[in-house]
């Protein structure tokens, strides 16, 4: 088809004299004898140069004037208005899908690639209603089906509309053989969290119940039931819960070690908390727990014992982490010189600690200094895990 030259003419921006001749030949090969040796119009060729001369506002009035007599260039517009819109020139991406739409002698395939194309535009500028409302046609319709739920997913997980997400995401499920379970367990604890925080434990506990069904390995839902069986006077079940964590993904231990160890204070049990740090220990690469043994050690043996704690796992652990608790004890314990030696040395310590990141998306390396469920950067769900050595 002739739009099919047109279109990597306007994709890639080259020079118009350089191709014309070779596109022209083509055509005459294809439609000579059909057409009577039909010119291509002129207009393309201004057209195009007003892409090229950066005019683009002239160039869509010239494409605009033929689509009115050739229908053989709706997939050329197509075209010019996605390169607009990729090129961040959303308004003018715009007004030439919206133009196609009014094209009464429009086919029905062509008129759906245009509602598509525009919703994507809307997506673009923000404009989410007009958006929805163009996919949820498309959607009606039994066309682009595939394109319009994954776009009406990304629309409701915007809106923070988790209901709407959750039937889309079903429905996509269905379409595309995707295997949703993990991200719409994600959906169920975003509820859970809503509930929570407003006092609707019941409800909450059902969300975190229905993600856990859909995604054992979900270890938000876990920290989100530890949550409510805290809140509700049962620090022994929230315990269990908690370490259901470490099955989980062990990634999150140092997640749920600060509520484990207030639970364990509750019960009086604080033994046991240590005693299941240092299984820790035996098992991960991370230095929060031996931080959190050398607080308790200093609290109920010393300053003196804590530091052998501490010191003798740098030996076999050295982090930046345990160095900084180190000399914040060592500052305390000196005068004079030394100590303000020292304490230079521990606010460098402490500047490099602010200075990386807690935590970091394991698919596109977004660098946060608190968890994301969903990554800020690449949308991904449960991508966004602590560092080691910066919060591990």
């Amino acid at each position: 088809m002739v739009h099919v030259y047109w279109l990597w003419l306007l994709l890639a921006l080259l020079p118009v004299a350089a191709l014309s001749g070779w596109w022209l030949a083509r055509r005459r090969q294809r439609y000579g004898a059909a057409q009577g040796g039909r010119r291509m119009p002129r207009e393309y060729f201004q057209g195009l140069n007003y892409v090229l001369n950066e005019q683009p506002d002239k160039a869509i009035e010239v494409f605009i004037r033929m689509l009115e007599v050739d229908s053989e260039t709706i997939e050329t517009h197509l075209a010019l208005g996605n390169l607009f819109r990729r090129r961040g020139e959303v308004d003018r991406a715009i007004r030439i899908h919206q133009n196609l739409i009014a094209r009464p002698n429009l086919s029905r395939e062509h008129r759906a690639l245009a509602l598509m194309e525009l919703g994507m535009d809307y997506m673009r500028s923000g404009l989410l209603d007009r958006a929805e409302s163009l996919f949820q046609e498309l959607v009606e319709n039994g066309e682009y089906s595939l394109t319009a739920y994954e776009q009406l997913l990304e629309i409701y997980q915007q809106e923070r509309d988790w209901h709407q997400a959750i039937v889309i995401a079903r429905r996509l499920e269905t379409i595309s053989g995707q295997k949703l379970h993990p991200v719409i367990a994600q959906f169920y604890c975003e509820l859970a969290a809503v509930d929570l925080d407003e006092g609707r434990d019941k409800d909450a506990r059902d969300n975190v119940r229905r993600a856990l069904n859909l995604d054992p390995r979900c270890v938000r839902a876990s920290i989100l039931e530890g949550r409510i069986a805290r809140r509700q006077g049962r620090p022994k079940t929230a315990i269990k819960y908690f370490k259901r964590v470490e099955k989980q993904d062990p990634d999150y231990i140092p997640e749920i070690i600060q509520p484990l160890l207030e639970c364990y204070q509750e019960l009086g049990r604080q033994d046991e908390f240590i005693d299941y740090m240092k299984g820790l220990l035996e098992h991960y690469s991370s230095i929060t727990p031996a931080l959190f043994i050398t607080e308790i050690i200093s609290q109920t043996e010393g300053e003196e014992e804590a530091i052998r704690y501490i010191s003798s796992e740098m030996e076999e652990h050295p982090t930046v982490r345990g160095v900084d608790r180190l000399l914040e004890y060592a500052v305390a314990r000196t005068q004079g010189e030394t100590r303000e030696s020292l304490a230079s040395i521990k606010e460098l310590t402490r500047r490099l600690l602010d200075s990386r990141s807690i935590y970091r998306c394991n698919q596109c390396g977004f660098d946060a200094r608190r968890l994301h469920w969903q990554c800020p950067g690449c949308r991904n769900w449960n991508t966004v895990k602590p560092v080691f050595g910066g919060s591990g």
